[in-house]
Formats: structure tokens, C-alpha cells, sequence
């Protein structure tokens, strides 16, 4: 995939250099869509809007950290430093991430609403240049319909652009979820129908949006204020089963677990939804942020550890998974200096934030070796072991029987075997289900929305309770954050304060 990634920085480059601070970006000219050639341009433009570091690197930081299952030592080892104490804890304030976070987001929006109003696609294509315009038109629709999905299930009620502002339109309401929701349905629709293959590897095929699909229709089952009509939950458990369906078959999973989180073997078939990264080409410190402090020869700082007692729940649950290794970092040799550096459970008198909780190393920088602060290891966003795992809840959910086959394959490829809660009532495989997305997921960015899909209480009990009471290894205070109880705080991200100071049509 490194022709593919010089490819983009060459189209990035064009896409930078063709305008200047006094004059309209490039995606805003009509005629930029009227080429196959530009249309791919305008395309990549899009995606590169999802690699920067306002839209990607803080978007991980905000997913992982609203989860409730990290704790980070940016700007102080200590559980009361502005983050632990806010974000961490489940008390999110107006901070500088989430608020370049909703700013990136909304960039990629805007150009995806240049593509859709401009790109002219046929009822039927079948030449060669039909197709792409079909396919590139899909993958903007895909793009917003995501963004959407990842906004309103952080911020709840937001601004719904389909269009360019102007001059008479340069102000938003707040649409409710229950609208935005309808908007990523009919998005993502589009998308399914549209997208074709055309743009080949490293951008998502029509299988990406019927993924997101049944995420959303996940959702609705489980929130009932947010349904339309007379569906029930059953009917939306069916709709999502009929979208992840349409998915099965189509990938397969990679049989060795650690390499899809290396820059070796990008594009792999277990990948749905994929970032092409690129150091030279958008710059992403994805390795630099989360590669843990001495790891590799360049600066890293390591920000996401995970919870000691989220660690002791995966291991004590698989004692021999391999995709502990390839999840955490504990013990390891400083490339600098070649000093032994510990953390919990490799010690375990947890004296200390930075000791007492292990790093999250799937984004690191596995090159030991590295000098760059910047990084081209690709960003998995879908992977088919996900989906497997969404079909196992909504088969249990719709109880047809076939829920143990699906988990069963993912356990497989890590030489596990189904805990016992899978074996259990509907409702104890449900509860084992959720711990599974933990397991295989940690940190790919679904953590805080899995865990509220069930509502408030459910988070509370499975996710802060658990925590906050945790006897393995036990919640020392000093060390461990306690997260907070307050149904509202601990659900919705604020608006971001310069939303509220620029858009007169929100207070």
C-alpha cells in the first residue's frame, strides 16, 4: 500500500498548493468535480480531513477517554490532573480537544456537502467514468453519514449541514439525535447504492455503510424515544441483522491478531473501514501520542493507559489471549537507554498513576527504532471481527440460534473458547457480549458508545460500578480514578463554547 500513500501525498500536496488563505478552498469550485481526475482528488481530500490531527488523533483521545476505561498522566501523574479529573472521570467540561474535535469533524462534513451537491452520478452507470462518479459520490455519503453517527452519539442534539453555508444560511439550530439519526439512515442508504468498488483498495466498499447500518439500528433497538413509528425493539434488532448479514462472508478475519495494529499489513481482509496514513503525506502522531514514553527512539508520551482492574477483568476472563500482548504494554526495555520500564501488573504496588495501570499498545509505534515524531501505521476504523461479534448480540437479541457460531469464530483465531456466560440465559450472554467488544476492541474508538447503547443504567453497572468497587486489584484512591455517578454529566459531551459564541441560532 506505499504507492497508494505516495499516490496521496502527491494528491494532498495538490490539494494544499492549489489555493492560499486569501483565496476559496479548492472543494468549493464547481468545476473541481467535472474530472475523473479532480473528482479523485476532491475524494482524497475528504478522507485526509479524517486524518488529521484534530479530526483523528483527538477524536481517539475523546472516544477512549469518555469511556470509562483509561486514565492518562498528560499534564500530571496524578488522578486529579485537569483530564483525569474531568474527561476521565466522566465529567466532561468545554475543553480545547473536544472542541478541535467537533471543528475537524464539521471540515470533512463540508467538503463531503461539496461532493454531494456537485458530483452528477446516472441512474444505471456503466462506463468506466459513471462508475467512479457513482462510487465517489457513495463514499462522500458514507463519510457524512459516519461523522454524523461518531457527533451525535458524543454531543447528543448538533448542527445539521447537508449544505454549504452562505451568506443568508451561516447559522445552525441544534437538529435532535432522533434527526441526525434519520439523516445517517438515509446517508448511509445512498451509500450502500452507490459505492461500487471502483476506487479498488483502501477506501471502504458498500459493505462499510451497511456495517454502519446496523450500528445505528443497534441503537434504536435499545433507545426507545429515539424510534420511528410503530417499530419495536424486535423490529429494529431485524433491521440490524439484515444490514451485518449483508456483511458476513464478505471478509475474514487475519489469523495473526497483533499484526493488524502494524504498518505491515495494512488493507488486510479483516479490514472494513481503513485510514491511509502517511507521514509525510497528513502527519499523524497517532504513534507519537500513544507509543509509551522510552519505547522507540523518538519522543512518545504514551497519553491512554487502560484501567488496572479493565486489564484484570481480560485476563482473569482468558488467562493465555494473545490479544493481551498485542493490547497492553507493561514490561519492556527503553530503546534510548535500555532501561527496564514497569508498570502494573508487572509491579504491583501501584505507588503512583504512571506505575499502576498498563499502556494501551495497539497504536504504538511498534518500530523500536523509529526518529519520527510522525507516524504511517493506518487507522483501523471497521474490522469484520466486529461485525461478527454485533451479529452474535443481535442473534441473542432476536434468539435464532445462531449467536455461539459467531463468537465462536473470533475466539477461534485466538485459540479461546467461549467463556461460560456464553453459554448462559439471554441476558447472561448479553452481559458477555459486552465485555467481548472490550476484549477484541479496547481502544478503536466504539468503547464509549458500546458501553451506553443500553442507557444510563446499564452503563452505570457494568462500566462506573464495576470500576469504582473493583477488589482486583483493588481501587486505591491515589491511583484510580473515581468516576462519576450523575446520569446527565456521565452521557453527553457539552457543545463546544465556540459553537455557542459563533452560532447565533444556539445558547
Amino acid at each position: 500500500m506505499k504507492n497508494l500513500k505516495f499516490i496521496l501525498v502527491l494528491i494532498f500536496g495538490f490539494l494544499s498548493s492549489s489555493c492560499n488563505l486569501d483565496e476559496e478552498p479548492i472543494f468549493l469550485d464547481e468545476t473541481l468535480y467535472d474530472t475523473p481526475e479532480s473528482a479523485i482528488a476532491a475524494l482524497d481530500g475528504i478522507y485526509e480531513k479524517l486524518t488529521t490531527y484534530d479530526s483523528m488523533e483527538r477524536r481517539y483521545w475523546i472516544n477512549n477517554g469518555f469511556s470509562g476505561l483509561f486514565i492518562t498522566h498528560r499534564q500530571g501523574n496524578s488522578v486529579n490532573n485537569p483530564h483525569n479529573s474531568s474527561l476521565m472521570a466522566l465529567k466532561p467540561t468545554q475543553d480545547q480537544d473536544s472542541e478541535r474535535f467537533w471543528r475537524g469533524l464539521y471540515r470533512a462534513i463540508a467538503q463531503t456537502n461539496a461532493a454531494i451537491g456537485n458530483i452528477t452520478v446516472v441512474e444505471d452507470p456503466t462506463t468506466n467514468d459513471e462508475l467512479l462518479f457513482s462510487d465517489i459520490a457513495g463514499q462522500a455519503y458514507f463519510v457524512r453519514a459516519w461523522a454524523y453517527f461518531d457527533l451525535t452519539r458524543l454531543f447528543k442534539d448538533i448542527p445539521l449541514w447537508t449544505e454549504l453555508p452562505d451568506q443568508n444560511n451561516l447559522n445552525k439550530a441544534k437538529s435532535t439525535t432522533k434527526e441526525i439519526y434519520a439523516q445517517v439512515i438515509s446517508d448511509a442508504k445512498m451509500a450502500a447504492s452507490l459505492i461500487n468498488g471502483s476506487r479498488g483498495i483502501g477506501y471502504p466498499k458498500q459493505y462499510a455503510a451497511n456495517m454502519l447500518l446496523a450500528k445505528l439500528y443497534m441503537t434504536l433497538a435499545t433507545n426507545p424515544d429515539l424510534r420511528e413509528g410503530s417499530l419495536t425493539e424486535t423490529d429494529y434488532w431485524q433491521m440490524a441483522y439484515d444490514q451485518a448479514i449483508k456483511v458476513y462472508g464478505k471478509y475474514s478475519l487475519v489469523t495473526d491478531y497483533s499484526s493488524i495494529f502494524t504498518d505491515s499489513n495494512e488493507n488486510n481482509s479483516e479490514s472494513i473501514f481503513e485510514l491511509q496514513i502517511s507521514q509525510a503525506a497528513s502527519n499523524s502522531q497517532m504513534g507519537r501520542n500513544f507509543t509509551p514514553n522510552g519505547y522507540k527512539a523518538a519522543q512518545a508520551y504514551g497519553l491512554l493507559r487502560v484501567h488496572a482492574d479493565v486489564f484484570e477483568i481480560h485476563r482473569d476472563m482468558y488467562p493465555n489471549d494473545p490479544r493481551i500482548d498485542a493490547t497492553y504494554l507493561y514490561d519492556y526495555t527503553a530503546a534510548r537507554n535500555g532501561n527496564r520500564l514497569r508498570t502494573y501488573p508487572a509491579v504491583t504496588s501501584r505507588l503512583n498513576v504512571r506505575a499502576s495501570h498498563p499502556f494501551l499498545f495497539k497504536f504504538a509505534e511498534k518500530d523500536k527504532t523509529h526518529t519520527n515524531q510522525f507516524n504511517s501505521q493506518n487507522i483501523v476504523v471497521y474490522r469484520y471481527a466486529d461485525l461478527l461479534l454485533m451479529l452474535a448480540e443481535i442473534s441473542n437479541e432476536l434468539q435464532n440460534g445462531q449467536q455461539l457460531g459467531y463468537v465462536t469464530e473470533v475466539l477461534n483465531r485466538v485459540g479461546m473458547t467461549p467463556q461460560v456466560g456464553f453459554l448462559g440465559s439471554k441476558e447472561e450472554f448479553r452481559d458477555a457480549i459486552m465485555n467481548e467488544y472490550r476484549f477484541e476492541l479496547i481502544g478503536e474508538g466504539e468503547d464509549s458508545h458500546n458501553g451506553r447503547r443500553r442507557g444510563f443504567d446499564y452503563f452505570l453497572n457494568k462500566t462506573i460500578l464495576v470500576h469504582n468497587t473493583n477488589v482486583n486489584p483493588g481501587f486505591k484512591p491515589l491511583v484510580d480514578i473515581l468516576l462519576s455517578t450523575d446520569p446527565i454529566g456521565t452521557m453527553t459531551l457539552p457543545i463546544p463554547q465556540s459553537e455557542i459564541n459563533t452560532n447565533e441560532l444556539i445558547n
